[in-house]
């Protein structure tokens, strides 16, 4: 029986969960995003809203499509105010015990139709499905950053998760204006686990060949065809988020190539984890 989705709950509103919460509202699903502060859950809203109202500026979206989306976003500090939603996003942080602790809530608290969905980028679907009652409906949603920009959404299938849950994650994806590609649980899924080891293997060659950022995102934009040079791209990501996913897949694949770089470790010790603070690799505004 094809799932009906309608209504979208967004568990976490940090960067990863605003912009999907904002993909769905844009695509005329009613939000509720759940935060665990007030504070937090207004700061998601006003990012939101300015993302939106660049859109306006650039001509992208009229100001009553942007009023209309932002009037489909609820907020929320209560996690059983999502417990009616269709579909649940989950985007807290990447740590395998709080989100075996929401998933076993989740489970409890949503309805028998619900389907509960993991935007890790690293951490086994499997082992988050395993902390509830009806693991069948849960399925991985990889959304990429910033989500509202790039179009793919790695839908994740475990071994127990049901055939009509993969195939409403894709036609949500879909309907949400999102490129999806169905994979099985497996380390890294399909981009992280080729992307970070190469990531990694590109900041190394920095030191090991003595060459400066621009050298080495001008040599792969221009020779390889990257459309984005790597440190830009690691600036883009979050050096922080980067070095998070790789060890986090290191300890899944010991394998040298996946462990992050020294270099990013001294970088996110001093604070500096590109265009989020304003310097990485290169300096911004």
């Amino acid at each position: 029986m094809a799932r009906d989705i309608r209504t979208v709950g967004v568990v976490g509103l940090g960067t990863m969960g605003a912009g999907i919460a904002q993909v769905a509202i844009q695509a005329g699903y009613d939000v509720f995003g759940r935060e665990v502060s007030e504070e937090l859950a207004e700061a998601a809203r006003t990012k939101i809203e300015h993302f939106l109202g660049r859109a306006v500026e650039k001509g992208r979206m009229t100001s009553d499509d942007r009023d209309a989306a932002l009037a489909r976003l609820r907020t929320t500090t209560d996690v059983a105010d999502v417990a009616g939603s269709d579909l649940v996003i989950e985007a807290i942080v990447e740590d395998l015990d709080a989100k075996r602790e929401l998933f076993a809530e989740l489970d409890r608290i949503c309805s028998a139709d619900a389907i509960l969905a993991t935007n890790t980028s690293a951490i086994s679907v499997s082992e988050i499905a395993d902390a509830t009652e009806h693991p069948e409906r849960v399925v991985g949603m990889h959304f990429f950053n910033p989500a509202p920009l790039l179009p793919l959404v790695e839908v994740v299938r475990t071994k127990q998760t049901a055939d009509d849950v993969v195939e409403a994650a894709e036609a949500w994806a879909a309907s949400a204006g999102k490129k999806s590609v169905v994979c099985n649980d497996t380390p890294g899924f399909i981009v992280n686990r080729i992307l970070i080891p190469l990531l990694n293997d590109c900041v190394r060659t920095l030191d090991e060949a003595g060459i400066t950022p621009e050298a080495l995102d001008t040599a792969m934009t221009n020779g390889a065809g990257w459309p984005m040079g790597p440190c830009a791209l690691v600036d883009l990501v979050g050096i922080d988020i980067h070095v998070h996913a790789a060890e986090a897949l290191h300890a899944m694949l010991p394998d040298d190539r996946v462990a992050p770089p020294e270099r990013l470790r001294r970088m996110v010790a001093e604070g500096k984890l590109g265009r989020k603070t304003g310097e990485g690799f290169y300096k911004y505004e």
